[in-house]
């Protein structure tokens, strides 16, 4: 077997890798080029206006609805019922009575003691008249004075007992469910009937002790229930805030005063309420996604420039309260007012920086914030 060996000259292998790198850097694609290692390329970013408004600190806590007056109706003599005047779930008035119990007894004792008080009226009448002449002794007139007060005492114990004979309301309101017919039998420990004021309702609830300095007489608070059409809520005010808190749940009770309560809130419901703690007026905010958190502190990415040529200024803020997905900004270096446009979402995942050229568009409407 003979090998053949075909021999090139080493100048034309040179020229052949040359042209074959030569082919490969015109079909690279161009580099982008940087300034100080940062990219110049232009970065869309969605943006919104800086707001002035007031913010509400607030804080959501439970509790439980009660009616304005609430009370359960016992009889204070015992004897028969002799009638029953109210429909269960009626409403009444104040002084209508309720429950007429048995005064037959009662009545034939009060005619006895108006006649002793009017036979002991008739003797003290007498002494005085005696006691003029000095025809009669000390001890004499003071006897019938005596006898007199006591028959007038008998008198109003027994006018007394006569009246509690009729059970009246004691305010106005919505009678509940009768537990009694006519004829039964009741004494101080039967339960009537209960009768609720609903002009107006009462909410009920819990207090941590780290918010009770700023709760007191005529905080606002909203209440939401299940009961409500979604999206409405009860205004009201606090008016008691208990001067003890409770050693097991370090929490004070704090009770207010629901505003036109709807009818559907009844005594007794669940309810959610918002306190509002504190209240910032006028202040600048911006939505909590436009906060760029560094080492350094907490940023604001203003856009700057005029049309066709923005660019991003970034400005140290500090942060104040927060509010429904809002917050509180105060600048510590730059201009920040109204007017200013920020850059709104994905600050912390943009490559961004002082002076990086910016393509401003509106933040999409399902992320703006209600104002």
């Amino acid at each position: 077997m003979v090998l053949k060996c075909t021999l090139f000259p080493f100048g034309l292998v040179l020229l052949a890798v040359s042209f074959a790198t030569g082919c490969a850097k015109k079909d690279a694609p161009p580099t982008t080029t940087r300034a100080g290692g940062r990219s110049n390329q232009i970065q869309p970013v969605e943006v919104t206006s800086v707001v002035r408004r007031d913010l509400a600190e607030t804080l959501t806590v439970v509790g439980s609805v009660a009616s304005n007056e609430s009370a359960e109706m016992r009889a204070e003599i015992s004897g028969l019922v002799r009638g029953i005047f109210f429909e269960e779930g009626q409403v009444i008035k104040k002084g209508d009575v309720l429950v007429k119990i048995d005064d037959a007894e009662i009545r034939a004792q009060l005619a006895q003691a108006q006649a002793r008080f009017q036979l002991t009226q008739l003797s003290l009448e007498r002494a005085e008249n005696l006691r003029k002449t000095q025809s009669t002794t000390q001890a004499e007139y003071d006897r019938a004075r005596t006898e007199f007060a006591s028959a007038k005492a008998d008198l109003a114990v027994l006018n007394l007992r006569l009246e509690k004979t009729e059970i009246k309301a004691p305010f106005d309101g919505i009678v509940g469910a009768r537990s009694l017919s006519p004829g039964d039998y009741v004494t101080s420990q039967s339960a009537i009937t209960t009768i609720d004021d609903l002009s107006r309702l009462k909410i009920e609830f819990q207090m941590p002790e780290r918010y009770l300095s700023k709760v007191k007489p005529g905080t606002r608070i909203s209440v939401a229930s299940r009961s409500i059409e979604a999206g409405r809520l009860v205004q009201g005010e606090v008016y008691f805030v208990s001067s003890m808190i409770d050693r097991a749940t370090r929490s004070s009770v704090v009770k207010g005063l629901l505003e036109s309560p709807p009818p559907s809130l009844k005594p007794g419901m669940f309810a959610n309420i918002e306190v509002i703690l504190d209240v910032r007026h006028q202040v600048l905010a911006v939505p909590e996604g436009a906060v760029l958190t560094t080492t350094n502190g907490t940023t604001l990415i203003v856009v700057k420039g005029a049309e066709g040529d923005k660019s991003a200024e970034f400005v140290a803020v500090r942060l104040g309260l927060r509010a429904r997905g809002l917050v509180e900004v105060i600048p510590i270096k730059g201009t920040l007012n109204e007017t200013s446009s920020i850059v709104a979402s994905g600050v912390g995942g943009l490559i961004l920086f002082p002076g990086a050229k910016l393509d401003p568009r509106p933040l999409k409407e399902e992320f703006r914030l209600s104002e």
